[in-house]
């Protein structure tokens, strides 16, 4: 799903703007791991604490992240180290946009936080493709071949299908072969377009578990959504599928 929003950002020129003036931006649930104890630390280090299950996320610190960023304010993201398991001491600063891209592997399994996008995308790509992905990132960072696979098949494999896969049910817009995939990129890349234009009527905001929302002309392919939205352009779209 990371590919997926880096190539939406690619297509709209956003990488090229400035980071403060940027109208969209990226935010992962990655930074949302958990503080680690020392023993949870020493298993994380030898492949052996399970990264996948809901429970490794700081859901409280995810949820108040992400209402800031709907109320508009500028924000600090943890910044989370992946070869050594913790979370560092100095944060990013995340300044508003119009468009939020928040991507992660359980960004629905939460209803707090699940109810919070307007938007829910869910990039479904090939196990194979997830698994080779997946071992050319974690020998980038200095993990052996069969430490890598032997977290898969006790971790990630299973947990992606008792966590992730029943999360699909949520998603407005499903993107099958994930990048390769240049049609629904190119529709959800005209739909941002449509936001920043205005040419989308302004998100009808009730409650924040609200569903209602008016649009000037329909997003091809898309479902009825029980998502829900921010004040003014705000918007929050999201795409998940891919393993830790």
């Amino acid at each position: 799903q990371s590919t997926v929003c880096e190539k939406i950002m690619e297509l709209l020129g956003q990488n090229e703007v400035e980071q403060r003036q940027r109208k969209v931006l990226i935010l992962s649930q990655d930074s949302f791991y958990k503080v680690l104890t020392a023993e949870q630390q020493a298993k994380a280090l030898k492949g052996q604490y399970n990264f996948d299950h809901p429970d490794a996320f700081d859901n409280e610190l995810m949820h108040s992240t992400l209402k800031n960023i709907v109320e508009g304010k500028t924000v600090e993201v943890p910044t989370y180290d992946f070869v050594t398991h913790s979370r560092l001491a100095e944060t990013t600063v995340v300044y508003p946009a119009d468009v939020v891209l928040f991507e992660g592997i359980l960004v629905f399994y939460n209803q707090d936080i699940r109810d919070m996008f307007h938007l829910r995308l869910f990039v479904d790509t090939d196990s194979d493709v997830r698994l080779s992905r997946r071992v050319l990132r974690d020998m980038k960072r200095g993990r052996d071949l069969e430490q890598i696979l032997t977290q898969y098949t006790t971790f990630v494999k299973p947990a992606f299908e008792e966590f992730c896969l029943p999360t699909k049910k949520y998603a407005d817009v499903i993107i099958p072969r994930g990048v390769d995939n240049m049609v629904a990129i190119n529709l959800i890349v005209q739909h941002i377009q449509d936001i920043l234009n205005g040419d989308i009527c302004k998100w009808q905001r009730g409650a924040l578990n609200g569903h209602g929302r008016t649009y000037k002309r329909p997003f091809p392919e898309q479902a009825e959504s029980g998502a829900v939205l921010a004040a003014g352009k705000r918007s929050h779209l999201e795409s998940s599928s891919r393993p830790h």
